[in-house]
């Protein structure tokens, strides 16, 4: 089976830094839900090289700029998902930078804790 993110058009990449691509993402959580990527195909963060890493966190770091400056959101979220246990339903690293919005959930306490929503909410456990 073909890797989707090995095979990416070219003109569905909207910025870059070196061994790294930026897309936005088919089915996007909020507007500007971008997928950073590295161009080698490696399936978890920990197969990175250390100049892929940079690459890889200097184009999230452009990526969020640019994303501000378009779309003004109030938060971002920026995750990876590391096997499948964890979510990961592509086998190629990406990293999601979703840009959050004020009111777009009704409770956005924990954040990312929220991947197992009884434990998101750390506040309200007794």
């Amino acid at each position: 089976m073909s890797c989707v993110f090995c095979h990416i058009d070219p003109k569905t990449i909207w910025a870059e830094h070196g061994e790294a691509l930026a897309i936005f993402d088919v089915f996007p959580v909020t507007a500007g839900h971008t997928l950073v990527i590295p161009r080698r195909h490696v399936p978890s963060y920990f197969d990175l090289t250390g100049d892929e890493r940079q690459d890889l966190w200097n184009l999230v770091d452009e990526v969020c700029r640019q994303l501000q400056a378009k779309h003004a959101p109030d938060g971002f979220n920026i995750g990876i998902n590391i096997g499948k246990a964890a979510g990961q339903t592509i086998d190629h690293l990406h990293v999601h930078v979703i840009p959050r919005y004020e009111g777009d959930v009704a409770d956005p306490t924990g954040g990312v804790r929220g991947v197992i929503p009884a434990k998101q909410n750390y506040r309200t456990r007794s």
